[in-house]
């Protein structure tokens, strides 16, 4: 693998991959890293229906596909490598990738996405991975006939529920506020599923459960009505919390401007406040975040990559 690109691009979700087609396919020398597993968190969709010219996927066949693309078209890509530093402010731009060594590039896409939001309560980080989780695709089937309860009111938080009810004999929601953030029509086939229960104007105070052999054991999800102040103990024998997501941007937090809730400024050809660098997806500031705003985010930094590039070089 050679060292200098035309452009790099930090995360394989979506916005990433369609960004390293599109630029491949132009014959611009393109590198794509990621320092997780490919797709982002499209991987977690168990199913999805709304992409145009695709009847029904998953989200983990999709990013496979769009993977595989990019190859085809001669996008190199590393995964599952940590990057140990990084200069967007340099010319050319400079990355240095555990394993890999260093790689440069005159212009840089930032597609780096985001992680799952938590509660933030103490007991929250001892039942992860033991009744807690932030996937239904990953581990939804594993409470096969089993109730559970589902955290949240937006729109991924009701579709993971409708997912969740397919494997669990019952899925309690439970919201802090009385009414729902999501799609009228989401909210409808939530209330018609006769396995979904609703505990909405709820504060989550704790987790409970207990240590069997050495192993946390989940069994209920305690909170508090906003109104009434009284406490209700939902046994489960899981919670899988959905309430949105952190973006991941600290890396380059001191070269690129952000917003409040850390994302990514940019304007309407994505480049950030530093020249040759563009953003796209779920880690810059925008009002909708679907596959299909990811993947046109991703078209277009590719665009205004290409058209940086030739700028340059004249």
């Amino acid at each position: 693998m050679d060292s200098r690109y035309d452009v790099i691009i930090l995360g394989a979700g979506p916005a990433g991959l369609t960004a390293g087609i599109y630029l491949a396919r132009s014959k611009v020398k393109t590198l794509i890293i990621d320092e997780g597993t490919p797709g982002g968190q499209v991987i977690m969709s168990h199913m999805i229906a709304n992409y145009p010219g695709v009847e029904e996927t998953s989200g983990h066949a999709l990013s496979r596909t769009m993977l595989k693309q990019a190859k085809s078209f001669g996008c190199d890509v590393i995964t599952q490598s940590k990057i140990l530093h990084m200069d967007l402010e340099s010319s050319p731009k400079r990355f240095n990738v555990d394993f890999e060594g260093e790689f440069l590039a005159d212009a840089v896409i930032l597609a780096t996405g985001g992680v799952p939001r938590t509660l933030g309560i103490e007991s929250e980080e001892k039942f992860k991975g033991h009744g807690i989780s932030y996937c239904a695709t990953c581990d939804g089937e594993f409470f096969t006939d089993k109730e559970i309860v589902a955290v949240g009111g937006g729109n991924s938080a009701l579709e993971e529920s409708l997912s969740l009810s397919k494997y669990a004999s019952k899925v309690t929601i439970i919201h802090e506020f009385n009414e729902f953030q999501a799609h009228p029509f989401v909210v409808d086939e939530v209330k018609k599923n006769p396995k979904i229960e609703l505990l909405l104007n709820q504060k989550i105070t704790n987790f409970e459960g207990t240590d069997v052999e050495g192993d946390n054991k989940f069994e209920a999800v305690i909170s508090t009505d906003k109104e009434s102040g009284k406490e209700n103990r939902t046994k489960a024998a899981g919670c899988f919390i959905f309430i949105g997501y952190v973006p991941n941007t600290g890396t380059f937090k001191d070269s690129i401007k952000l917003n409040s809730r850390g994302e990514i400024l940019t304007d309407e050809d994505l480049k950030t406040n530093v020249e040759g660098v563009f953003a796209a997806g779920d880690s810059r500031q925008k009002k909708y975040r679907q596959i299909t705003t990811a993947v046109a985010d991703g078209t277009v930094s590719a665009l205004s990559a290409i058209e940086y590039l030739s700028s340059i070089k004249k």
